[in-house]
């Protein structure tokens, strides 16, 4: 399937004044990944360049290692149609993407002898923030990014709500 649809905007066009947004639906499987992570590369470069919005190098490598994990999951435990959203709004971007999975994420107990399991541990040292919502069908993460150069909080504590979205 690949990306159907991307919007982009800024005042009028956007969800709010100040808001860069894109989005693309993908049939989510391994050869799908890079392709995510491209999209992530394009958005914020566009965000920099057209827009103004000041994206450090290191953020954007941190946003698609991010949107890499986030779409590995979806590959192992939801594969099949996947909505990534993206926003950008001052200096944090949001990501957000929804699958059809009804298993919520959980990360587990730190262990380096570990081989594997690491991907959520890894979105959750480098984000500043982390959600997981239940929708009607499937599930929706949502993350955010600083986009400060060198301003990561460390480690956040997953939310996971139950119930369907709200918004």
């Amino acid at each position: 399937m690949g990306r159907l649809e991307t919007r982009c905007g800024s005042g009028q066009e956007g969800p709010e004044p100040g808001v860069v947004a894109a989005g693309a639906a993908y049939d989510m499987d391994s050869g799908k990944i890079c392709r995510a992570r491209g999209f992530v590369r394009d958005f914020l470069s566009d965000a920099r360049c057209r827009r103004g919005v000041d994206v450090p190098e290191g953020a954007l490598e941190i946003a698609q290692l991010v949107v890499s994990e986030l779409a590995t999951n979806v590959c192992k435990y939801a594969p099949g149609p996947c909505l990534l959203d993206l926003e950008v709004d001052g200096s944090t971007l949001g990501i957000t993407m929804w699958d059809s999975g009804s298993v919520l994420p959980s990360a587990h107990q730190g262990d380096p002898a570990r081989a594997g399991h690491h991907g959520l541990e890894i979105v959750l040292a480098v984000c500043t923030s982390f959600e997981v919502r239940r929708e009607p069908l499937g599930k929706r993460v949502h993350v955010q990014i600083s986009l400060c150069d060198g301003l990561f909080d460390g480690p956040v504590r997953p939310t996971a709500l139950t119930g369907p979205s709200t918004g």
